[in-house]
């Protein structure tokens, strides 16, 4: 899935940056089921490829899927740098033990922590991760045009933008550009096609966005 040979491509600086040829990966293993996951109470334990994602069991995989969009979103970034990704449940594993999600006795689990998450993808992948807890989207371009590539806190229905935002924040997708006011994007709970690699209007996409997020340095 990967592409060792793209390149960003950038004209006109900061208000056209695209790095192009990102690889889009899911946080489920079988995209075609996200809609039936996402909106008619489908277990995720059910998906029959659960064991590509690197779990050691079904209940483990139906416990975290919900959960990863941050590792899927980091499978993309070092898919797009390395030309291929460790599982998704490898790289989970690894973020826990950072402190990057935390399991709660009752077995609610709490997180991405972002600050664990980039000490964890500095450590132990080379990634020069910054956590941005204040973000504005007049800022993104110009992380995009420094050569990184941009986790943002984003609600979840983002994935249908023709609705209006229920709400800002909560899921991470992988912005990879901006081109004169629009928007690209990676979403890994992406329920169609489109929804996976999507592009908004700066002024849409902001109204579903947190403000917060974590710039990864490809160079």
């Amino acid at each position: 899935m990967g592409c060792l040979a793209c390149e960003q491509t950038t004209t006109g600086g900061r208000e056209q940056t695209l790095h192009d040829g990102v690889a889009v990966y899911t946080q489920y293993m079988t995209p075609d089921l996200i809609k039936a996951i996402a909106y008619q109470g489908a277990d995720p334990a059910d998906d029959p490829r659960w064991a590509e994602s690197g779990a050691s069991t079904r209940t483990e995989y139906g416990t975290w899927a919900r959960h990863c969009c941050g590792m899927a979103g980091l499978q993309m970034v070092l898919d797009h740098r390395d030309g291929h990704a460790p599982p998704m449940m490898e790289l989970l594993r690894g973020c826990v033990s950072y402190g990057g999600y935390v399991e709660d006795d009752q077995g609610a689990i709490k997180g991405l922590y972002y600050q664990p998450f980039a000490d964890y993808v500095r450590a132990e992948h080379g990634l020069d991760a910054t956590v941005h807890p204040h973000l504005t989207m007049q800022e993104v371009p110009d992380l995009l045009a420094a050569g990184n590539l941009v986790m943002a806190s984003v609600h979840k229905e983002i994935r249908r933008p023709d609705r209006p935002a229920p709400g800002q924040g909560g899921h991470l997708v992988l912005v990879t550009g901006y081109d004169h006011g629009t928007v690209h994007f990676l979403n890994p709970s992406g329920h169609t096609a489109n929804a996976r690699r999507a592009t908004l209007p700066a002024e849409v996409f902001g109204s579903f966005f947190g403000g917060r997020g974590i710039a990864l340095a490809l160079g």
